[in-house]
């Protein structure tokens, strides 16, 4: 079932959405939640505009559930294309959900070096047979109905009616056996106050929920349990987390990764935990604490909390999970391992027996995993092995140090990204016969000796008897003495003669010699005779099925009795032999294979032989059997759904001529074979149909004759069935000249699994048949200029989309097309933005493209003022169908109207461009105060004498008292050029300045009054009393002394007081009577007289006394504290804030010595 595999459920993981910046989708499906049985579908959509193929999807269940495979009726991926749009749409459509389809699904879109992927959450809902306002407890309350015993005889029936409400009474109705139980009154049950059971169990702890069961009178308490889970509960928003993990990381191997939380309270106990055991460096020694930190780095930024992990490995693809006080966030990070590549390839080695062979070669990764193989065939790591396996970093080496003949054969080293190879052949050290066997002559009775001397002489061997094996016994001894080999036979006998062979074990040589045993006497008997008439088989043929048993009694006569030997080739069969074996006796002689084998077939020769003579017959023995399996088959052409695959007949028809095949094809991936034909094929080709297109497929094939069915074939190659696109749409002419035409067409409706590759532009002239290719290499633009046509001519043009399955069908221009430029009248499309005035302030960049028509050959001119515009100020760039004029920072000076003219041949066209560079205006001018009375101030002005080259929208006045010089604003945006300044402070003087203001914003600089507008009571002269100013200075004092301070380590600490003084002092700051000047730890503010020294993430190392010194031309003063540091920083932490080494030592080896101390 596809369900298998299934993640977390929903209810029980807590994922935040995908914020990553998605690259190739643009909608992502979404999470969604359905009842039991229902229907529903996740769409993904993909923008095909910059794609030249269709992007390749894949969904996911759970981590690595591949759901391609696991469609059917429950189950179904679509996808269609939009040409219009150009948007792909994925759709996964779940059909009669069940309860184990719901989980995290995850969906992933590839294209060449693109990727992009989204996760998803399915909830799917049990539904529901009673209400939620149903009564708890009669819902979960087991009642014991009746009990009721009959006694029939001596036999007693029981019976025990149980009802139960709690899993919506599913057996309910079926069975009813009141009629034969004695009524009995049913007890009115209590009432029972109502109260909300269903709320006093959502808050309860579950070690409460027996208790309240009990309480209620609730005794089906696991059917209560099942129905609480199954409500829906309620989002609680995190008081910990801001921000939580996301639901899943992946990084490459030997890759960086980074996670990061963002904390509500950045005071919280954090704690990172990786597979359940807390991330933490164990400092122990200053070495294994520097490594430890460079694979896990802490950081804090604000409320972040970052865990990076540096040059991941497979044992970093884990569960992690950080806590923060009582909350959790989990995430999962996998790993991706990169392939192994050889990087030196294995070397053929050529060797002779028993020299030591070493075969080497490199892989790009250094103790990397590998397998080594010989023959296709996992070589084993035993101890006591004859193979040794080292390994060296990035090299891996293969050892064989005694190698004999049986070590040659193909050794390959398999990687996960690559394969290499390498034939070894172990040869024999060349033999020398130095003595050859000599033929004998030997009376009967008499010893035998041969003898041959070989070199070398660690080469053992054996001795044959008419190509019989020879066993040392009594009579017979064979000894080997270094390069001496000798066969005695004492007292030899008739059947001591024959020809003996000593052959060299390894070796295709041979030593032979002839052993004569001479009689002297005869004996007069009847000669041997073999009497094959009587067993009546056909050309003395003997057929058997291979497997079964074979049983021959051939009639033999001769006195005296003959001796029998039974022969096939030069071997002979002997009567101790276990599957094949010939026994004599003295009226027939019995040959018998038990279990009859394909290598029996041949011709069998049987000898008589006696003092009166010799005689031999002929049987011929045909074993048959099921044929040998076919040659791999091959597929020499695929389609959408289809395939032809030829394959060869099989070497060996196992004596029986073949009646047909069968055929089978899987999924590669699967590991289930498909029968395709249940009617014998006759012929040795066939064509698989019904293929899913873009699924690998592989094929085999099984030979039948008489005896039954051959052993498969091996597999074909791999194939994919894939088909060739639609045709291209919407083919046009974009272009013609007097030897070029340009098409332009659209992509393919239908394009497939195969992708697209490209296109292919034909074109043949009018009156012709022959289709020339225009393009030798396929293009993958929608657009091609044939070039290199003759002027006047006409021609045909078509277009063909190529990808893996080969050329779709052609779409042909419906027209002929002549070769011949048509003269195109010059026309200015002028942009509708750019027919007012095009305003640009001062510094903006300003580019403008005007789009033209006009062929051949259209020429482009500018003028400014009936001038040609200045190549140095103004850029111009020209091509066929538009004009761009450029500038990089437009000055006033650019401002002014632009003419282009477009010229073919006679014909013009012109168009102006007006452009406006703007600037802020210039100050007012001639500001004054033309009158004063009462509590108001009448002031006039003129216009500024630059109005920045836009018009004045208006003015800002603004009014300072002669006491402080504080403008503050009166008015702003005001149009007129004078103004009635009212409400005005009596006793006060003012001064006034405006500023102007345009398009761009107000003036640089406003214009002051020249003179003061003193405003009097009227009515009174006053006249100001004449004061002595009061002298303000004063040395340095501090107000506030700065106080003892204890700062946890790793959050900022500061220190402050307060200083008086006039003038402003220099105040400087100091740490162990050190002024500390320039350094990015420590940060000093001063704001009224407030002193202030933040420490930035501070160690124990910045604890000690800090001073703060106040100085200024009347004195100096200053305080003191000390700052404590509680909670250490580490070696690598200190070393990143460049503290010295011997600091950094002494530091570390007083911590050490503070330990004891506090325990």
């Amino acid at each position: 079932v596809w369900s298998l595999g299934e993640g977390q459920p929903p209810e029980e993981l807590d994922k935040p959405e995908n914020t990553q910046r998605s690259t190739l989708l643009i909608e992502k499906p979404q999470s969604g939640s359905i009842t039991v049985g229902g229907d529903i579908t996740f769409v993904a959509k993909v923008e095909a505009k910059d794609l030249l193929r269709k992007p390749t999807i894949k969904w996911f269940k759970g981590k690595w559930m591949d759901l391609a495979s696991k469609t059917g009726k429950h189950l179904q991926l679509k996808e269609t294309f939009d040409r219009f749009t150009k948007v792909h749409t994925f759709e996964m459509q779940i059909i009669k959900a069940k309860e184990n389809y719901g989980g995290n699904y995850r969906c992933e879109v590839t294209y060449k070096d693109k990727f992009d992927s989204c996760s998803f959450d399915l909830e799917v809902i049990e539904v529901r047979e009673t209400s939620q306002a149903i009564d708890i407890r009669s819902a979960f309350k087991r009642r014991l109905c009746y009990y009721h015993a009959y006694k029939y005889s001596s036999l007693t029936i029981h019976l025990f009616i149980f009802l139960s409400l709690s899993e919506g009474q599913e057996d309910a109705g079926e069975l009813d056996f009141s009629g034969l139980l004695k009524h009995r009154e049913v007890k009115p049950e209590e009432t029972v106050p109502e109260e909300d059971v269903w709320e006093l169990l959502k808050s309860a702890a579950p070690q409460d929920y027996e208790k309240i069961a009990f309480t209620y009178g609730i005794t089906d308490l696991r059917g209560m349990l099942k129905r609480l889970k199954r409500i829906k509960k309620e989002e609680k928003k995190s008081e910990a987390f801001a921000k939580k993990l996301d639901p899943a990381y992946q990084v490459d191997k030997g890759g960086r990764i980074k996670f990061v939380v963002d904390l509500a309270d950045p005071t919280v106990d954090l704690k990172w935990y990786k597979n359940g055991q807390e991330i933490r460096p164990t400092p122990k020694k200053h070495i294994q604490l520097i490594v430890n930190l460079l694979r896990y780095i802490f950081e804090h930024k604000g409320t972040q909390r970052i865990l990076i992990i540096n040059n991941c490995t497979l044992a970093d693809d884990a569960a992690y999970q950080v806590s923060a006080g009582d909350e959790k966030c989990t995430t999962e990070l996998f790993v991706k391992e990169l392939p192994v590549t050889i990087t030196k390839e294995l070397e053929d080695v050529k060797t002779t027996v028993n020299e030591r062979i070493e075969l080497e070669c490199e892989v790009s990764e250094a103790d990397a995993q590998v397998k080594w193989l010989k023959n296709g065939v996992e070589i084993p790591r035993a101890i006591r092995s004859r193979f040794r396996f080292k390994s060296e970093g990035a090299k891996h080496i293969l050892i064989i140090d005694d190698a004999m003949r049986e070590d040659s054969g193909v050794y390959s080293l398999m990687a996960t990204g690559g394969s290499t190879e390498s034939r070894v052949q172990v040869d024999l050290k060349p033999l020398k016969v130095i003595q050859d066997l000599a033929d004998q002559t030997v009376r009967l009775g008499k010893p035998v000796s041969l003898h041959c001397e070989i070199s070398p002489g660690n080469v053992p061997g054996r001795w044959y008897k008419n190509a019989q094996l020879i066993q040392s016994s009594d009579r017979i001894t064979i000894i080997h003495r270094a390069r001496n080999h000798r066969l005695e036979i004492q007292n030899s006998t008739v059947d001591d003669e024959g020809d003996y062979t000593f052959v060299p074990e390894g070796y295709s040589v041979s030593l032979s010699a002839k052993v004569h045993i001479i009689v002297l006497f005869h004996i007069i008997s009847d000669p041997p005779k073999i009497h094959l008439d009587s067993l009546n088989f056909p050309e003395n043929t003997v057929t058997v099925i291979a497997g079964n048993k074979l049983r021959l009694e051939v009639p033999i006569s001769g006195e005296p009795t003959p001796r029998v030997v039974w022969m096939k080739g030069e071997r002979v069969i002997m009567d101790t032999g276990s599957r094949v074996r010939a026994e004599s006796f003295p009226d027939h002689s019995t040959f018998t294979i038990d279990i009859a084998e394909r290598e029996d077939n041949g011709n069998y020769k049987i000898m008589l032989q006696n003092e009166a003579g010799e005689d031999s017959a002929q049987i011929r023995i045909k074993v048959v059997d099921v044929p040998d399996p076919p040659a791999a088959p091959t597929v020499p052409e695929v389609g959408g759904d289809w395939c032809s695959m030829l394959w060869d007949p099989p070497h060996y028809d196992g004596g029986s001529p073949i009646l047909g095949y069968f055929i089978e094809r899987k999924k590669k991936q699967s590991s289930r074979w498909m029968r395709l034909n249940f009617d014998l094929n006759k012929e040795n080709a066939f064509e698989p149909k019904k293929m899913i297109e873009g699924v690998p497929y592989e094929v085999r094939v099984f030979a039948v004759n008489a005896i039954g069915v051959s052993k498969p074939s091996e597999p074909s190659k791999a194939f994919i069935p894939l088909a060739v696109t639609s045709e291209p749409t919407m083919l046009a002419v974009d272009g013609v000249t007097d030897t070029t035409v340009t098409m332009k067409w659209r992509p393919p409706d239908m394009i497939g699994a195969a992708g697209l590759d490209g296109y292919v532009v034909e074109y043949c002239f009018e009156g012709k048949d022959e289709w020339i290719v225009a393009n030798e290499e396929m293009t993958e633009k929608t657009k091609y200029t044939i070039s290199g046509l003759p002027t006047g001519e006409k021609i045909f043009v078509r277009v063909k989309a190529m990808n893996a399955a080969g050329a779709s069908e052609p779409r042909m221009h419906p027209h002929p097309i002549l070769v011949k430029e048509v003269i195109e009248h010059p026309k200015i499309r002028v942009p509708r933005h750019l027919k007012q005035t095009y305003i640009r302030k001062v510094g903006e960049v300003v580019n403008l493209v005007i789009p033209f028509q006009g062929r051949p050959r259209a020429k482009v001119s500018w003028t400014k003022e009936t001038k040609p515009v200045d190549p140095t100020q103004v850029s111009i760039r020209n091509s066929e169908t538009d004009s761009i004029i450029f500038i990089r920072k437009a000055e006033r000076k650019h401002s002014g109207k632009y003419e282009m003219m477009v010229q073919v041949e006679n014909y013009t066209d012109k168009a102006t461009i007006d452009i406006q560079i703007v600037d802020r205006p210039g100050p007012p001018q001639h500001v004054k105060i033309a009158d004063v009375w009462g509590e108001t101030v009448e002031l006039e002005w003129t216009p500024p004498k630059d109005n920045g080259n836009a018009p004045i929208t208006g003015y800002t006045i603004q009014k300072a008292d002669k006491k402080t010089m504080e403008w503050f604003t009166i008015l702003e945006h005001y149009h007129r050029n004078f103004i009635a300044i009212t409400e005005l402070v009596i006793g006060n003087e003012y001064y006034f300045r405006i500023y102007a203001e345009n398009m761009c914003g107000l003036s640089e600089c406003a214009t002051v009054t020249k003179d003061s507008a003193l405003i009097l009571k009227q009515g009174l002269n006053y006249k100001n009393p004449d004061y002595k100013d009061f002298d303000f200075t004063e040395p340095p004092k501090f107000t506030h002394p700065l106080v003892n301070t204890i700062a946890v380590a790793g959050y900022n600490a500061t220190l402050n007081c307060s200083v008086r003084a006039n003038p402003r002092p220099k105040v400087i700051w100091y740490k162990n009577k050190m002024a500390i000047i320039d350094d990015a730890r420590y940060r000093m503010f001063s704001n009224q007289g407030v002193c202030t020294l933040e420490i930035r993430k501070p160690s124990p190392y910045d604890g000690g006394t800090y001073s703060c010194k106040a100085i200024n031309d009347l004195g100096e003063a200053e305080v003191n504290c000390k700052l404590e540091v509680k909670g250490g920083f580490t070696f690598y932490e200190l070393m990143q804030r460049g503290v010295p080494l011997h600091l950094i030592d002494k530091y570390m080896n007083d911590t050490k010595n503070s330990e004891p101390e506090k325990k």
